[in-house]
């Protein structure tokens, strides 16, 4: 388990570029990670020269980038609008792919739920236009991760598979486990109104990327108090951002969850709404659990892979 972070407090300013991007990753640059997850909006209207300065900042930072994070929106009424979210989520497909490398991931969605579209049209436009992209996915070797999500924050509606029965539901219309899987984030499970290890075990067996951050309840508030007429909860002010580990996700049965499933992925922080501090301490919370949880199952692995090289030369 390799260890990355996503500015989320930042993302507001990054996307205004009144804060760089580049200085973002010097910042970030800073902590004990391994990767950084950037955001697609951070490439609207900027050149080539813009992704090579990023892809020199990183290299001079010695960052990974395992992750990119994309808002398509494949339920759109309108044909056109759903077009162009293909050439745009194949662009920042590209881009991950000269910043990231192969086997790099960029986040998809299903997109909005707009009024008037159906469950059932939505769910065939998504899957549609997923499929159209895996192709490309193939030839670049990259994966994509849709996240079970609540509302990317420049979207005026929510997720349209927001809920788990309509995620899962999606995710059995597209086959492919090599180039698409599933990108869990525990905390939008809560949002979404369940328990976020109950959601992890209906889709480890996919999960390819992970992000993680945790919510706590403002005082006096509870989570049925908060349970909206859908049975989701949405991003109630009285659901607040914190350090990992200190909040409503069970980490040690989401860990064990992962560990048991033989995940090796990328956890990416989307911590630092209340600032740095508690995005360091979210990662190193996430240090912890990998000494705890995850250095048994490396080790077996690199043994494994010792006995198959061995095995393989005696062949």
């Amino acid at each position: 388990m390799r260890i990355s972070v996503f500015p989320k407090g930042e993302l507001d300013a990054l996307v205004a570029k009144s804060m760089s991007v580049l200085d973002w990753i010097h910042i970030a640059s800073t902590l004990p990670i391994e990767g950084l997850e950037l955001y697609s909006r951070f490439f609207d209207n900027e050149s080539e020269s813009f992704v090579e300065q990023v892809g020199d900042a990183l290299a001079q930072t010695e960052l990974s980038l395992p992750m990119m994070c994309c808002s398509p929106d494949f339920t759109h009424p309108d044909a056109d609008e759903r077009a162009r979210a293909v050439d745009n989520q194949a662009r920042i497909m590209r881009i991950t792919r000269e910043l990231g490398g192969p086997g790099a991931s960029v986040r998809v969605l299903s997109g909005q739920r707009h009024p008037g579209v159906s469950d059932e049209q939505g769910l065939d436009w998504a899957a549609e236009n997923i499929q159209s992209l895996l192709p490309l996915a193939r030839e670049l070797g990259i994966v994509l991760a849709i996240e079970n999500h609540y509302k990317d924050g420049f979207w005026e509606y929510p997720e349209f598979v927001q809920k788990p029965d309509l995620f899962v539901e999606l995710l059995s219309r597209i086959d492919d486990r090599v180039n698409f899987g599933v990108q869990f984030d525990p905390s939008n499970a809560i949002t979404a109104g369940v328990d976020s290890a109950d959601f992890l075990e209906t889709v480890v067996d996919r999960t390819v990327t992970m992000q993680a951050s945790d919510r706590s309840l403002a005082p006096g508030a509870t989570l049925e108090s908060l349970r909206l007429s859908d049975g989701t909860i949405g991003y109630s002010p009285d659901l607040k951002h914190g350090v990992i580990g200190e909040g409503l996700n069970d980490y040690d049965r989401i860990f064990r969850i992962l560990v048991n499933a033989g995940y090796d992925g990328w956890i990416s922080v989307e911590d630092g709404v209340n600032g740095m501090d508690e995005m360091r301490a979210s990662v190193e919370f996430l240090r912890r659990a990998r000494d705890k949880y995850f250095q048994g199952s490396m080790d077996i692995r690199v043994e494994n892979q010792e006995r198959a090289r061995l095995a393989e030369k005696g062949a």
